[in-house]
């Protein structure tokens, strides 16, 4: 590592993922799910300090930092470790655990570019060791398309920003456990051109017509995802309702930031145990 000031400290931020659609697609002869989905990421997020240290350490913090890992699991050390760098870790946690909005890799992504700006060396290209999700986390904030097993990443552009409500009971649901429940493994893919230049409504439009194959098997699951996931589609607004990742995290998309933020309020005062932010998708696009 090039020297680096002892004191010197560098922050990345790890927005929160939102896979606005995700379809499964089949399944490969190792057991891993196939996926096609459109990913779009939010203006909140867990914030990742890095500073030099003779020794790699992690400290977790934040309002969400209760179950967090701590040791070898935590996506953030594994990243570090990818990275063949020794620092110091701060991971200050805003995003709930195992809550399909991609945490953990985002996470890993913003420990990798912090760790690359603090060391001089270039961000491994094999990312797929940190998690199906740690590359298009990696990509950047536009908004990006996820193939295959997640290593296939390319840019979404020409979309616009989403106004929306991320909500989850705090709970945590398991990847492994919705994919025990999933029943079909061969599903139709997205169409092979996405829509770009269009207004928000319009790309609402297209999504209703589009899925997230798994938000039935995590119903199955956690049947709480159902309860919140019925919250949010009779808030006034609400154009488009669903579940992002495997759950148990739903979204509600909305014209416009303050009707975003009055069913935001009104899920906050009849759920006050949930998890429930007001935020904007795609503000980097």
């Amino acid at each position: 590592m090039k020297d680096a000031a002892p004191d010197r400290v560098i922050e990345a931020f790890a927005p929160a993922k939102i896979n606005l659609t995700l379809h499964v697609t089949g399944q490969r002869a190792d057991g891993y799910h196939l996926l096609d989905s459109l990913v779009m990421f939010a203006d909140i997020g867990d914030r990742v300090l890095v500073r030099p240290a003779d020794t790699t350490s992690l400290k977790v913090t934040g309002p969400t930092a209760t179950g967090v890992p701590t040791d070898g699991r935590n996506f953030a050390l594994m990243a570090a470790d990818l990275m063949g760098v020794n620092a110091a870790i701060t991971v200050e946690k805003n995003l709930p655990l195992a809550a399909g909005i991609g945490g953990g890799s985002s996470d890993a992504a913003a420990t990798l570019r912090a760790l690359s700006e603090l060391s001089g060396r270039a961000v491994p290209t094999d990312l797929m060791r940190l998690g199906a999700d740690t590359p298009v986390c990696a990509h950047g904030l536009g908004a990006a398309r996820m193939r295959g097993v997640g290593e296939d990443v390319t840019r979404a552009p020409g979309l616009p920003v989403l106004h929306a409500v991320l909500v989850n009971p705090n709970i945590p649901v398991l990847t492994s456990t919705v994919f025990a429940h999933l029943k079909h493994r061969e599903n139709p893919a997205m169409p092979e051109a996405l829509p770009q230049n269009v207004s928000a409504s319009d790309l609402i439009k297209w999504l209703k017509g589009m899925r997230n194959d798994l938000q039935p098997a995590a119903m199955e699951s956690e049947p709480v995802v159902a309860q919140v996931f019925s919250a949010l589609e009779v808030t006034p607004g609400c154009r488009l309702t669903r579940m992002s990742g495997s759950g148990g995290t739903c979204f509600g998309l909305y014209d416009d930031a303050e009707t975003a933020a009055a069913a935001a309020g009104r899920l906050r005062e009849t759920h006050a145990g949930w998890w429930t932010v007001v935020t904007q998708l795609n503000t980097a696009g």
